[in-house]
Formats: C-alpha cells, sequence, structure tokens
C-alpha cells in the first residue's frame, strides 16, 4: 500500500471513496459573535454521520459583519444527507430547536441551489398569526415574533443534488500526541477551503469504521486492520512503529471541493513531518465498489 514518501511521511498507494449526496446551507446571524457561534454550535450537533444522525454538518466559515446580508456576525453552515427530502426533514428540526431559540439569530439560504426546501414557510407558523412576511429581491422573508424581538428567516433554502460525503484521510503515528499533532494540523488547513465541512468532533473521528459485524444486526464496526492494540490478534495494518491512526473526514459541495480539502489536509501533515506528526497517511475505501467518487493520494500530493 506504501509507494510514496513525502519529506519523511510514507503515504500509501489507495484513494479514499466517497458518495453522492445532497446538502443545503444556511448564513446565520447574531448581535455578537459569541452568539452566531453558539447558534452554529447547537444546530450542528449530533451530525457527525449518516449512519446515526439526520444529517452530517458542519461550519464552512465564519463570517464578518462585510459578508453578511445583514451586517452582522455569522456563519455558513452546511449540511448533507443522502436526499433533498432528507435534508428538508434534518434542517425544519434543526432551525426549529436550535436556531429559532438561539438569542439574537437571523437566518438566509446560502446559495440558490437546485430545488427549494421550506424553511421559514414552516417556521412562520410558531408565530400564531402574528407573524408577517416581507419580499426582498423576489425572496420572500419572515417576521416571527419571540421574547427578545423577531426571528428574521428566509422563507426557502437552497439544495443542491450532486454533492459528496465521505472524502477521507487516515492520519497514523508513533503515538496519540504526534498523531494528533498532525490531523489537526490537516484539520486547519481543511477549514481554510471553501463549501467543505468535517463533521465529526473537531473535525476528527478515533472510531474509523469497516463495514458489518461479526454480530448479527451491526451494518457497521470498528476497524480492527486500524486498531494498534490489536496488531497482534488480527490482519493488521499497521507497522511496528505505528501506535494511532486517526481520521479526517471530507464531506463537501462539490467533487473539487473535496479534493481540495483533502489536499490541503495532505500538505499541512507532511509538511509537518514524521518527527513531530504523522509517520504515515492513508486513506478508506471499499475497493471502489460503492462510491463513484475515488480521491487518489498520490494524485493529491503537493
Amino acid at each position: 500500500m506504501q509507494g510514496i514518501v513525502r519529506n519523511g511521511v510514507r503515504i500509501d498507494d489507495s484513494f479514499a471513496e466517497a458518495f453522492p449526496m445532497a446538502a443545503t446551507g444556511l448564513i446565520v446571524t447574531a448581535p455578537t459573535r459569541k452568539w452566531a457561534n453558539q447558534a452554529a454550535a447547537t444546530a450542528t450537533g449530533y451530525a457527525t454521520s449518516v449512519i446515526g444522525c439526520d444529517c452530517e454538518a458542519g461550519v464552512d466559515a465564519e463570517l464578518s459583519e462585510d459578508e453578511t446580508p445583514d451586517g452582522r456576525p455569522g456563519v455558513r453552515l452546511l449540511f448533507f444527507a443522502f436526499s433533498a427530502k432528507g435534508a428538508e426533514k434534518a434542517l425544519v428540526n434543526r432551525v426549529g430547536q436550535c436556531i429559532l431559540t438561539c438569542p439574537g439569530t437571523a437566518l438566509y439560504s446560502a446559495f440558490d441551489g437546485d430545488l427549494k426546501i421550506k424553511v421559514g414557510d414552516s417556521m412562520r407558523q410558531f408565530g400564531d398569526k402574528w407573524q408577517t412576511s416581507k419580499a426582498i429581491d423576489g425572496r420572500r422573508f419572515w417576521r416571527v415574533p419571540v421574547m427578545d424581538g423577531e426571528f428574521f428567516v428566509e422563507g426557502q433554502v437552497g439544495v443542491l443534488k450532486k454533492c459528496v460525503g465521505g472524502g477521507n484521510l487516515l492520519v497514523m503515528g508513533a503515538d496519540w500526541e504526534s498523531t494528533m499533532r498532525a490531523t489537526e494540523a490537516g484539520v486547519n488547513a481543511i477549514h481554510a477551503v471553501p463549501d467543505a465541512i468535517m463533521p465529526f468532533p473537531g473535525g476528527i473521528v478515533r472510531s474509523g469504521s469497516k463495514v458489518g459485524s461479526q454480530y448479527k444486526g451491526m451494518s457497521a464496526s470498528t476497524n480492527d486492520a486500524y486498531c494498534p492494540t490489536l496488531k497482534g490478534v488480527t490482519k493488521t495494518a499497521l507497522e511496528p512503529d505505528i501506535g494511532c491512526t486517526l481520521e479526517i473526514v471530507i464531506d463537501g459541495l462539490t467533487d473539487d471541493a473535496v479534493r481540495q480539502a483533502m489536499r490541503a489536509g495532505l500538505k499541512a501533515i507532511i509538511d509537518l513531518g514524521p518527527e513531530k506528526g504523522a509517520k504515515r497517511v492513508g486513506a478508506g475505501n471499499y475497493g471502489g465498489k460503492l462510491g463513484p467518487f475515488h480521491y487518489h493520494l498520490k494524485d493529491l500530493l503537493p
């Protein structure tokens, strides 16, 4: 699997296998950066993997006052699901429970998309017929009265149907500290790439999975080939000098967004080098049989 060495870091001759997804995006603003970030954290919580969550979500970017529709601090959030219908169900629930409830917030669609889903048009009924609507440049907004003033929310939000979920990098190092150092460097670099998110905690997942299990009814289970404590009892993919594996998972609005995110993360990990960071980088796939998007590490090297 190992074909290339860059700056002392071994790069697997492998590829990440990713899948088609639908995605929607929100711009959420608030009177202060604190409350914009709080709305983002709450709305994108419990959204790491569609294996067990209603969607995969994360912060694409923090927006300055010059970058938002109402001149307030904001965030751009992305939500991914297997279908537009799934995205709509997840978004309406999350907006109603996490953004409508958050002090001072307003909500706007992040892009036009291929089709529209009703968000503000669903939230308006919370106003109990006290709500009012307003059209601005052909877009309808609702003013929903709430106890701190009003919730200003766009009626419909755009959905993109041809997005990508599941780009990934497997980061392997001598111990937890060095592997985390390299993985965090990759995460920080990917944060700068637009139109891509990393839905797991802090952008990192330790419990990478494989398809299937020894237990009936389990669709996924621990990726034992990459578990360092199992090197002596399973068919391991790890060399003796590897003591920890962490994974970065990436969802993007486009094929190119995932590609550029993986490229940025890989470069940052390589630049750090094996003494302070990772000794090896790989990628997770299913033999190319399940997902149509394949990102070969050798094509993403700096």
